[in-house]
């Protein structure tokens, strides 16, 4: 794997934020690049993104295995975290994730056999009112997802994917 010239212009402009002795500050943003131009960051992708901040390999690790939104393997076209924190556990977070895994057939972490869903754990989503609750592709938050609302959204994905 090497990065191509749209990726290094594309990281160029995230450590232009920062100043020349700091631009290992744009870890996180060159990992979402790489995540969002090959669907998941392999560990050759963070070796890469090292060298090129002139950081550590293990630094660059440490954030992406830190990070949920970060896919360290291929995913379905919709990865559904849910989370089973405490306050979502109380309101049956963890039911919830059970639920989708006997719906769509597949163990917590893994894809359907489609590609279409992958579905884990997820920490705190900071929406503890509203639980349980679940992000789809790392930017849209759903909320109070029963059994019902949860066959809901997979019919509405199911439908939508590729």
């Amino acid at each position: 794997m090497m990065l191509s010239d749209s990726t290094k212009a594309r990281f160029d402009c995230e450590v232009a934020k920062y100043p020349a002795d700091q631009k290992q500050s744009a870890v996180m943003a060159c990992l979402a690049i790489v995540q969002q131009e090959q669907g998941f960051v392999s560990r050759e992708a963070e070796d890469l993104i090292a060298q090129y901040l002139g950081m550590p390999p293990i630094a660059v690790y440490e954030v992406t295995t830190f990070y949920n939104m970060y896919n360290q393997q291929p995913v379905g076209q919709f990865k559904l975290n849910v989370c089973t924190n405490l306050p979502c556990q109380l309101r049956d977070g963890e039911k919830a994730l059970k639920h989708l895994c006997h719906k769509l057939d597949v163990e917590e972490g893994g894809t359907t056999a489609d590609g279409v869903f992958t579905v884990q754990k997820s920490e705190c989503l900071g929406a503890c009112a509203d639980a349980p609750v679940m992000l789809v592709n790392d930017r849209q938050m759903v909320s109070f997802m029963s059994p019902e609302r949860l066959d809901e959204l997979v019919a509405m994905l199911k439908a939508q994917a590729k």
